[in-house]
């Protein structure tokens, strides 16, 4: 069987000064703060992805601009087997409407102040604060 890594997307979403974030409910990083996102679908776009996947996880609407980063998520076991292999997309989103609600993978969606999320004060998924950074710059 051959393994390929999965794609992601994830919706960067800026909006009043502040950064829209979810709270993961499963693996990888559950419990963790960070984008909303998730696999993209057989004939999807990232860019599509990444609206869907934001609107499922928060029921905010928001249209995809442009690409921001590409990010490489490896896991590896105690062998030093891979584990996981993702690919992930960033994606910046203009907001358009609709208020964060947990749905879907996960278990709490909130608007955070771009300056708690440069501070560090969540726990988050790793490179959260790059991307925010680099979207901030793009903006």
């Amino acid at each position: 069987m051959t393994q390929t890594p999965k794609i992601g997307a994830l919706a960067v979403v800026l909006h009043q000064d502040q950064v829209l974030l979810v709270q993961r409910s499963k693996q990888p990083d559950a419990g963790l703060w960070g984008f909303p996102g998730g696999h993209v679908e057989w004939g999807e776009t990232v860019l599509q992805a990444a609206q869907r996947e934001l609107r499922e996880e928060t029921s905010v609407i928001a249209d995809p601009q442009h690409y921001l980063d590409n990010l490489d998520l490896l896991r590896w076991n105690e062998n030093g087997d891979v584990q996981t292999h993702y690919l992930l997309v960033g994606v910046a989103c203009q907001y358009q409407t609709g208020d964060p609600i947990a749905g879907d993978d996960a278990l709490d969606a909130r608007w955070f102040p771009v300056d708690q999320i440069r501070r560090g004060e969540l726990e988050m998924s790793n490179r959260v604060i790059d991307l925010l950074e680099t979207a901030l710059r793009r903006t």
